[in-house]
């Protein structure tokens, strides 16, 4: 072998030794690289936390009591028989609440409900109570009604009133903000769910009410519902009810609406003044969406279960209803439960002779919070609060003067009852614990009830990413 041919081979022995010592550095560079973390660079986005600006306070009562029919002249005029009276207040530090009246074109007087309203105080939104009472005693109308003034709704359910014979019950339906609303009133009857000519595309101008005959929306159902679903604004609604019986005046009511649906709905203050023979309390019952089966119970309000449940099939769509009897005078709880979400509201009636009254009764809202609630005019009031939690609730209530009204502690699953006066607003403090309140005006021949909406809990954090 010759030396240049030797210096060739050993030359590139030298390199292909040196490549492979390279190759297998990098695969162990590569890999301890994968292996051991690397410094990394984290920076927070910028964000800033604000608190949005409370808006006004605005509840919309229901107005005065509607006739139909009185004008010969006009048969489907509507015309107000009977104004409103208005009880409001806000707390003892804020200022008084004010209060306008809507349009309405459907009225021959054109005068419509009161909206009370209050602006927000150093920052923090004003608490209102406002509730309305009506009395009448002409030949075609009779009766006492009683509702709280509530803030509007894009979405809610009217679970009151009839189209059957003797009954001449009106949609209510009023705007008090700023923008026109386009409502759309979709009706539950025998036939499921209908969505009526009348009822459809439904324009209510800014600060207006706008009057619907129910028996133009569901001509003869007995037990109709009512969703109503606004676009554009949030609109108030209601059901005005009246009864007459072989041409004898037998009650009237005013209704508001039921803001959701839920497996669990509970009737609190269902109010018997006198002991009525037969079946003097009914409940009305829809599942929307499928075939359920409801359970109804009956409670005392501070005793126990009365009765056994009953239970009610429900077909989809379809208003079912379940009749109680002979139920002596007192306060009561009906609780409805299901495996689907329904809702639910109870009729309570005085008699069925001359002078009898009855009252829709409608399912109690959490008040997790203090809140201010009315009491207006009429007969005695009864306040009745329940705590469906697993915690004692300490309930407070205090006038609108910060006087000491009562105090109720109630154990988890517990009831009472508490005398309230008369055109008065009072705060009901439940101590941090969620409760269920509803005030019943009763005597033998009058009848009106509501419930307890819980004041608006103040307003979160937004957080914004520039």
């Amino acid at each position: 072998m010759s030396d240049r041919r030797f210096f060739r081979i050993a030359t590139t022995s030298t390199r292909l030794l040196i490549g492979t010592v390279v190759s297998v550095g990098a695969v162990i560079a590569v890999a301890t690289a994968v292996t051991i973390p690397w410094p990394t660079l984290t920076r927070e986005p910028v964000s800033v936390a604000a608190i949005p600006e409370p808006a006004d306070t605005i509840l919309t009562c229901d107005g005065g009591i509607v006739a139909t029919g009185r004008d010969l002249l006009s048969p489907g005029s509507l015309q107000l028989a009977a104004p409103q009276t208005i009880t409001a207040a806000t707390a003892p530090e804020s200022s008084a609440p004010l209060q306008s009246v809507l349009a309405a074109p459907d009225l021959l007087a054109e005068e419509g409900p009161v909206v009370v309203s209050a602006p927000p105080e150093a920052g923090v939104r004003t608490d209102v109570g406002a509730a309305g009472s009506v009395s009448v005693a002409s030949d075609d109308l009779a009766g006492f009604a009683a509702s709280a003034c509530r803030p509007a709704l894009m979405e809610s359910w009217l679970m009151t009133g009839s189209a059957s014979t003797g009954a001449a019950d009106l949609v209510l339906v009023s705007n008090p903000g700023t923008v026109p609303a386009t409502v759309q009133l979709t009706v539950y009857g025998a036939a499921g769910e209908e969505h009526p000519p009348g009822g459809t595309d439904l324009v209510v101008a800014a600060g207006t009410q706008r009057i619907v005959p129910l028996a133009g929306l569901a001509s003869g159902e007995a037990s109709p519902v009512v969703r109503v679903s606004a676009s554009g604004a949030p609109v108030h609604a209601s059901i005005q009810s009246s009864l007459t019986r072989v041409l004898e005046p037998g009650g009237l009511d005013q209704a508001g609406a039921v803001p959701a649906v839920g497996e669990i709905t509970r009737i609190v203050g269902v109010t018997v003044p006198v002991a009525v023979e037969g079946t003097g309390t009914v409940v009305r019952l829809l599942a929307p969406s499928a075939d359920t089966e409801a359970t109804v119970t009956v409670r005392s309000v501070g005793g126990g279960d009365v009765g056994e449940p009953i239970t009610v099939p429900l077909l989809a769509a379809v208003p079912g209803q379940a009749g109680i009897s002979d139920l002596a005078p007192g306060q009561y709880i009906v609780e409805v439960t299901a495996d689907i979400p329904l809702v639910a509201a109870a009729w309570q009636t005085t008699g069925f002779g001359a002078g009898s009254d009855f009252a829709w009764h409608l399912p109690a809202a959490s008040v997790p919070i203090p809140t201010l609630f009315a009491v207006p005019d009429g007969p005695p009031a009864t306040l009745v609060v329940n705590n469906p939690s697993t915690d004692v609730a300490s309930v407070t209530i205090t006038d609108e003067f910060g006087g000491y009204v009562g105090a109720i502690d109630l154990a988890a699953g517990e009831s009472a009852s508490i005398q309230v006066a008369n055109d008065a607003v009072y705060l009901l403090d439940s101590g941090g614990v969620a409760v269920e309140a509803a005030v019943a005006l009763a005597a033998d021949g009058a009848l009106g009830a509501f419930t307890v909406w819980s004041a608006d809990a103040a307003a979160p954090p937004i957080v914004v990413y520039p």
